[in-house]
């Protein structure tokens, strides 16, 4: 690894424009999909990215954002590796996400030890009106990241992520 600190923030900084194909208000930095940025000595870039469900229908094309972005600004010495050897976890969404899935419509999941059981999703906050009269609609939204919840307070509909 390479201590080229400015380089290293200019990547990172270049990858935070990739934004989640089904959610474009979040980055794939800020979803925490991208687990890794390395400047090797030879100036190889190492990406590391982990999908949010094993089977990630997205996964292909957010790799491929990703190799484009880097191309578009001068890399061609890089390698974006797609693993599942690091579990990805809802706390891996930063808070500058979290405020990305709340402006999508989508509630963000609550930052967690670890998940005890389903009652997690039953006290959600409505992401346009931050009431917490809402109610569980089903746990299967229409993905399998999200649940679908309703708002009794503003009458709304809406998907909260799942906490993983």
């Amino acid at each position: 690894m390479v201590e080229d600190q400015p380089q290293l923030a200019r990547i990172r900084d270049i990858l935070d424009e990739v934004k989640d194909p089904e959610i474009p208000t979040i980055s794939l930095i800020d979803l925490g999909v991208i687990t890794e940025i390395d400047l090797k000595e030879n100036g190889h870039v190492y990406v590391e990215m982990t999908p949010t469900f094993v089977g990630c229908p997205a996964m292909d094309y957010m790799k491929k954002s990703v190799e484009e972005k880097l191309n578009e600004n001068g890399f061609s010495d890089f390698f974006v590796n797609v693993t599942l050897e690091k579990a990805w976890t809802t706390n891996n969404i930063t808070e500058k996400g979290r405020e990305g899935l709340k402006k999508h419509g989508l509630a963000p999941p609550p930052h967690l030890e670890k998940i005890v059981d389903i009652d997690i999703l039953e006290n959600v906050t409505c992401p346009y009106c931050n009431s917490d009269d809402t109610e569980l609609q089903t746990p299967f939204g229409p993905t399998l990241c999200r649940s679908m919840h309703f708002c009794h307070n503003c009458k709304q509909a809406f998907e909260q992520f799942k906490p993983l």
